[in-house]
């Protein structure tokens, strides 16, 4: 379960993460491998949930289905949660 939460966190860290460890690392990258602007936000994801599953490792806790699970719903937590105030009729 804690795996799962540190998953959750790392997914909404993302947006966070892209400019202060995604561009540098695409920019370390760039003579082997090109990364678009596009496939930034997908490089940082990448970057979080490493993050992640190396900290679940340690505290051996989450499998990878949850730990995948929870990075994705992390990542679309602030969409989900205004669907979800529209869907019970709230402001907010």
């Amino acid at each position: 379960m804690l795996g799962f939460i540190i998953a959750v966190l790392a997914g909404f860290a993302t947006r966070h993460i892209e400019e202060p460890l995604a561009r540098p690392l695409a920019k370390a990258l760039r003579p082997v491998v090109e990364v678009t602007e596009a496939e930034m936000r997908l490089l940082a994801f990448g970057v979080a949930m490493v993050g992640a599953t190396v900290l679940g490792g340690f505290l051996h806790s989450g499998s990878p289905f949850w730990m995948v699970l929870g990075g994705v719903l992390g990542v679309f937590a602030q969409r989900l949660f205004e669907s979800a105030n529209k869907a019970f009729g709230r402001k907010g």
